[in-house]
């Protein structure tokens, strides 16, 4: 079993600086587990910790069934693919590859060989003899992924591996990385701060922010029930529509939308006055030119359209609030309309202005 699990982790600095601030987190065995939020948020402080590169101030940690806490990083069974990949640049592609298991003492035939078998598993096969500068950046990933490979590690720990790739690169190597952790089986952690590399990859992610864990769940959960208003703007290719209100009549009075109170979300009943956020992410949303019958709609006038190939972002104003709806490119409205932002009830989420966190729906009406 190669389980992860810290209790009340902290990583303090000199100074008082939390990276890591009383983490609890268990990384199930072979799963693969994203750690996500912007830069400066602790998770690749927290990666360190798993490996042993960062000194843990407080709390333990527990790699299977072993206390590692004050285990050194050699013996705790872990391989890490640096952001910048760490190739020697005076070695070819096998030698790379083989280099963990020098140190390890293997023989120079054995650790050859299996050089050549993970490099092959990995298509480095006719770039073996060749070193880092000859090769491209998806080359130079495969090679740092084969050489942590090789030492057929318990935990891979991934730091942002795919942010030095081109566009096309990228999801290439998403698709890459995915179909590789299924094969090996390995509980793999990776640090992004790109949450849809999250969303795609990960079978569970951790959005974190100050040193502390915002949300962990699966990506359907943190991407349509975020736990705060901030992973709600953190998660998604266009971020939340959040917009402040205040019970009213049975719905939702948006404070600067100027216009007749929303539908509340099935299930959820704050009582009247309270102050809260409203959310809808731009994807559940839609635009009509004509009053939706059931007077849901947010009375709204186009300002910009941007176009995502299959769909259109619609930006549109209601009063002094601004609104994203993703529509069909067939759908698109022009620059100047106006019409209604149509939002489905049950497609929205209320927020506690003062803490932020989301206001729970009954699960069965979600």
């Amino acid at each position: 079993m190669a389980a992860i699990t810290s209790t009340a982790l902290v990583k303090e600095y000199p100074g008082g600086v939390r990276g890591v601030d009383g983490v609890d987190l268990e990384v199930r065995d072979g799963e693969f587990f994203a750690l996500l939020g912007p830069s400066g948020c602790g998770k690749t402080t927290l990666l360190r910790s798993v490996a042993g590169l960062e000194s843990i101030t407080e709390g333990r940690l527990h790699i299977g069934d072993r206390d590692v806490t004050d285990t050194e990083p050699g013996e705790r069974g872990v391989a890490m693919v640096f952001q910048d990949y760490a190739l020697f640049p005076h070695m070819d592609v096998a030698d790379n590859i083989a280099y963990p298991l020098k140190i390890r003492r293997v023989r120079r035939t054995a650790r050859r060989g299996t050089a050549e078998e993970v490099g092959t598993g990995l298509s480095l096969d006719g770039l073996m003899g060749r070193r880092p500068g000859q090769l491209s950046g998806g080359q130079q990933q495969r090679v740092a992924l084969a050489r942590a490979v090789a030492t057929r590690p318990d935990v891979l720990l991934l730091d942002e591996p795919l942010s030095n790739l081109d566009a096309r690169l990228r999801l290439e190597a998403r698709t890459f990385l995915k179909e590789l952790q299924r094969e090996l089986g390995v509980t793999t952690v990776f640090v992004t701060h790109d949450q849809a590399e999250a969303l795609a990859l990960a079978d569970r992610i951790a959005v974190m922010r100050d040193g502390q864990l915002q949300q962990v769940g699966d990506p359907r959960e943190v991407f349509r029930r975020p736990a705060t208003t901030f992973v709600a703007s953190f998660i998604g290719s266009t971020p939340m529509n959040l917009l402040p209100g205040t019970i009213s009549d049975g719905g939702v009075r948006l404070d600067r939308a100027e216009t007749s109170p929303v539908p509340l979300p099935p299930g959820v009943a704050p009582a009247e006055g309270t102050e809260v956020v409203w959310g809808a992410r731009p994807e559940y949303l839609g635009w009509s030119a004509e009053p939706p019958a059931d007077g849901g709609g947010i009375a709204a006038e186009v300002t910009v359209t941007e176009s995502l190939g299959a769909t259109t972002l619609v930006t549109a104003h209601a009063g002094a609030e601004r609104l994203q709806v993703v529509v069909d490119e067939d759908d698109e409205p022009e620059p100047g309309a106006r019409g209604w932002v149509v939002a489905p009830p049950r497609r929205t989420l209320l927020f506690d202005a003062a803490s932020t966190a989301l206001i729970e729906t009954e699960p069965s009406r979600v």
